[in-house]
């Protein structure tokens, strides 16, 4: 199949990806640019991204999902399970550009954030400003090693201060979540969820793009 009707289709959210900052990445456009000067998207290429924003739609979905659930008092064991499956793909989906112990590394820091998501959530509930306080000092303390972690990985397409102030971004928009529903606030809920949404898709397309960046030679 030729390459031309896949850039037609996903031209746009290659390039959406490449900007970050509100910045064209031209590490990130070159990867993909003919020698006429098209930009061209190989399967490859829209493949990784396409997993990836799969992958952290889904790490928002279901965890927008637990924490309706706690603040219900209905948490479900098979939803907990689920979301906690979703670190397990993430941390395989990585596996074949750094390895097995990467791959399981990055799972565990990611079950570990969202297990320390439910404390400040439950903290959150029960009005408790001390056990909340402590709880979201642990869990901006992981996403901490999060970013230290990627960045060790990939240092020049995932620097530690932009990891770092991803992550910390991903948490605010998490509690603004739970907050929401905790007041009954539907408008304030909706406009939340759709606000992660878009920053879970945003951090998709950056670890897309340093992997693409890092091992160009796999998206050619």
């Amino acid at each position: 199949m030729s390459k031309k009707p896949l850039a037609g289709i996903f031209l746009v959210t290659l390039m959406m990806g490449a900007i970050v900052g509100g910045v064209l990445n031209p590490l990130i456009v070159a990867q993909g640019q003919s020698s006429q000067g098209q930009i061209c998207v190989t399967k490859a290429q829209v493949d990784l991204k396409m997993e990836m924003r799969k992958l952290w739609e889904d790490h928002i979905m279901y965890t927008r999902m637990v924490v309706v659930e706690i603040v219900a008092n209905s948490t479900n064991d098979a939803t907990v399970a689920r979301l906690l499956r979703n670190q397990d793909d993430i941390g395989n989906a990585i596996k074949p550009y750094y390895g097995d112990a990467a791959g399981n590394k990055l799972a565990d820091l990611l079950k570990q954030h969202e297990l320390l998501a439910g404390g400040v959530i439950n903290a959150a509930k029960a009005g408790n400003s001390t056990a909340f306080d402590a709880a979201n000092k642990q869990w901006f303390a992981n996403a901490d090693q999060i970013a230290a972690f990627l960045s060790q990985l990939n240092p020049t397409y995932w620097p530690e201060p932009a990891m770092k102030s991803m992550f910390y971004e991903h948490l605010h928009l998490v509690t603004a979540v739970a907050i929401a529903r905790l007041h009954g606030d539907s408008a304030a809920d909706i406009q939340a969820y759709d606000n992660a949404v878009n920053q879970a898709l945003m951090m998709a397309d950056i670890f897309a793009n340093g992997i693409m960046g890092q091992f160009p030679a796999q998206f050619c």
